[in-house]
């Protein structure tokens, strides 16, 4: 073969080869669009999912599955990663509302194995309601469209057992423990640890108070599915106990 004929074949195998590469890399582009395209969709559908997904029974199910695995020390910890963290950055969806003590002992997050995004946590001594608290739980009814509220009471609260022993105390501490005067009358006659007893008065007239709550909260029940939930926290077992059935705003 000729030397020119030798040239020109490269040539053309040259161009051929180029050719294969520019296609390859519109392809590749194409597909890496496309994927791109499929994960932010996927991520903006996970950052719309509404709580209203999940129904006040669901929600107090998942709640009772984490405390159990809390409690058998077999924590998942979930929702803690960096992709949750980008994730929320679009906005939240709690699936309830935590109304508990302030106490240190009980964190909602850790007793009931959940992560970021998860609970919408409001934290009291005493878990007491106000108009603040209220106010609160209003926002994540109305606003977020969250199904369950817990009450969530503990044994040895040393709100409740100063509430109970009646103790004077300077400042704004007294306006706390005289908040918590109605569940020390309710159960000021009942047989048994009286602290304890308080405890749980206390849990279910908060709830009480919660669902009667005017003008926004207690017109959030049948309509809107919400439910309002008095449970207890054990220290010791660190198991949560269910005070009452779940039911709707009157």
């Amino acid at each position: 073969m000729a030397p020119e004929e030798n040239s020109d074949n490269a040539q053309q195998e040259d161009r051929l080869a180029d050719r294969r590469v520019r296609i390859f890399a519109i392809a590749s582009r194409n597909y890496c669009s496309c994927l791109l395209l499929i994960v932010a969709s996927a991520t903006a559908w996970s950052q719309q999912a509404p709580a209203s997904d999940v129904p006040a029974n669901r929600a107090l199910a998942r709640l009772m599955e984490g405390n159990d695995r809390y409690a058998q020390a077999k924590e998942q910890h979930p929702d803690e990663t960096l992709a949750r963290r980008k994730e929320l950055e679009g906005g939240q969806h709690p699936f309830a509302v935590i109304l508990s003590c302030a106490d240190s002992r009980v964190p909602p997050e850790l007793i009931f194995d959940q992560g970021l995004g998860d609970l919408f946590v409001i934290r009291v001594a005493g878990n007491i309601v106000d108009d603040d608290v209220l106010g609160s739980i209003e926002y994540a009814v109305e606003h977020l469209q969250t199904k369950l509220i817990l009450v969530l009471g503990h044994e040895k609260c040393g709100a409740v057992s100063a509430a109970v022993e009646g103790a004077k105390e300077p400042g704004h501490l007294q306006s706390l423990l005289s908040a918590l005067q109605p569940s020390v009358e309710a159960s000021r006659n009942l047989p048994g640890d009286k602290i304890h007893n308080c405890v749980l008065a206390n849990a279910r007239r908060v709830a009480r108070q919660i669902r009667e709550s005017e003008p926004i909260l207690k017109g959030f029940g049948q309509k809107q599915g919400v439910e309002v939930v008095a449970a207890d926290y054990a220290l010791d077992s660190g198991k949560v106990t269910v005070l009452e059935e779940a039911h709707p705003h009157p």
